[in-house]
């Protein structure tokens, strides 16, 4: 299931039979969890008009997960259709193989014009422009949130007089759609470095949440429970919370659970705003209804859940995230779709609005049809990879699969249990069912599932990863995580 080498010709995709070429804009952003948006209420206090609007207008795929929780996997996943043992990129420091194809460059191919803005972050050179894009603007790495020096097409441009840069690339990418040559479909991919840390919201935003409540979600203490091997908690976990990764570590510049919530919310609402000018913009020009709009977070992020921050593991708060779809033309509005999806599903979803038939090399699939007939036949689950890094170790290497029902997460190299979870009567994973004996047949099979889809997809051999030597012979993460 390799992917064909660049220096060859293309396959040839075949047509869609009676589709039209649509337009196709695609916003991703970073770490943003799957349920921070007004619209769910989780957050009373959190207002984002223009997600709603997505949702009122499209709809809400309720249950859509990375093959990765982090950002270059995914990232890699989203443009290749790739699962990450596949494509390689396989942490945030793997360089993108050279005989890699980027979905776009299909589109390339069928008359697209293509533009990319945002953050790219796969590799170290990751401000270089790459194919598939006929236009390109990117940074190095996270980037910064004022005065940004973006590379445009290969030209290297600073901004300065506290250039935001949220508001920077929605700017430039609404530049990119007015001189666009109309008599081309387009596809924009805007890429935003919010809402990754550390955080810094726009001024108009700085303080609107500062006095807003952030509930400590009900597994916040669990690691520190009497009961916390009773219950079948792996012990890594525990040991986390200890570490740059866990809540009682001052990962955040030493500020509480609660102000990293708010200046997040904060930092979010830069974000809602450049989909609400995109959205604006396409309604002006009379290309609403027709243009596929697609809003979607790289990963997840925890907030206090199992004692931990950040993303990398296989719990719902890391691994799931936003998933908006909005064309009028397609489906109806208002729409909540809980069928299982994946980052991978993006790619061949793409190509279909373009009237392409995705590649037999992508495991994904359209969600055009589930879009349209959310009772269509489904998949019926997911897969999970995580591969260990040496600059963050906290994180042992995971795999995993999770149903509609059951999630199982299985660890390589550390002395540990495996977990086993029924999310429909236990949402939060509180309760470890691995040891009990009524569940053994049901955790056969789900590792049965899991060492299947290794097995089929060429995933049994655990990729290597290149590191960058530093001087005195240490290994360090050029970019923070």
């Amino acid at each position: 299931m390799g992917l064909p080498a660049r220096a060859q010709k293309l396959p040839a995709l075949g047509r869609v039979p009676g589709a039209q070429p649509r337009n196709v804009v695609f916003i991703l952003t970073d770490d943003h969890r799957y349920d921070f948006m007004g619209f769910t209420g989780k957050l009373p206090w959190l207002k984002t008009p223009n997600l709603d609007r997505l949702y009122q207008g499209g709809a809400h795929l309720k249950n859509a997960f990375v093959t990765t929780s982090l950002c270059s996997p995914s990232r890699a996943s989203i443009l290749t259709g790739q699962y990450s043992h596949v494509h390689k990129v396989v942490d945030n420091l793997a360089p993108v193989a050279p005989n890699t194809i980027f979905f776009p460059q299909y589109l390339q191919r069928a008359g697209y014009q293509t533009a990319f803005l945002g953050k790219w972050h796969m590799g170290e050179e990751d401000d270089a422009p790459r194919p598939g894009f006929n236009h390109w603007e990117s940074f190095k790495g996270q980037g910064e949130y004022y005065n940004p020096t973006l590379n445009i097409n290969g030209r290297r441009v600073a901004y300065q007089d506290s250039t935001y840069i949220t508001d920077l690339l929605t700017e430039h990418a609404l530049g990119w759609l007015k001189g666009r040559d109309k008599r081309k479909p387009f596809f924009l991919y805007l890429s935003h470095k919010a809402v990754h840390s550390p955080l810094a919201p726009a001024r108009r935003h700085k303080g609107r949440y500062r006095y807003q409540p952030y509930p400590l979600p009900p597994t916040y203490y669990q690691t520190l429970a009497d009961d916390y091997k009773a219950l079948g908690w792996p012990e890594w976990v525990k040991q986390q919370r200890y570490s740059w990764h866990g809540v009682d570590y001052p990962y955040h510049e030493h500020i509480s659970i609660e102000q990293l919530v708010q200046t997040y919310c904060e930092t979010l609402l830069g974000v809602d705003d450049s989909v609400g000018a995109v959205l604006d913009y396409l309604q002006q020009e009379g290309l609403d209804k027709n243009t596929l709009v697609i809003y979607m977070g790289d990963n997840g992020f925890a907030f206090g859940e199992h004692g931990l921050i950040d993303k990398r593991q296989f719990y719902e708060e890391s691994v799931k995230v936003p998933l908006l779809a909005y064309c009028p033309a397609l489906f109806a509005g208002g729409q909540t779709i809980t069928k299982l999806v994946q980052n991978t599903d993006i790619a061949p979803t793409v190509l279909a609005a373009a009237g392409l038939q995705a590649p037999a090399y992508m495991p994904g699939r359209s969600l055009l049809p589930l879009l349209r007939n959310p009772n269509v036949a489904w998949r019926d689950k997911i897969f999970y990879e995580y591969y260990w890094e040496y600059d963050f170790p906290m994180t042992p290497t995971v795999f995993g699969v999770r149903t509609d029902q059951y999630k199982y997460i299985r660890y390589q190299g550390i002395w540990d249990t495996n977990e086993l979870y029924d999310i429909q009567k236990d949402p939060n994973e509180t309760t470890n069912l691995i040891s009990r004996p009524e569940y053994a047949e049901r955790t056969q099979q789900m590792a049965n599932y899991l060492y299947d889809w290794l097995e089929q997809t060429g995933g049994m051999a655990i990729p290597l990863k290149r590191t960058v030597k530093q001087p005195f012979g240490d290994y360090r993460h050029p970019y923070n995580d």
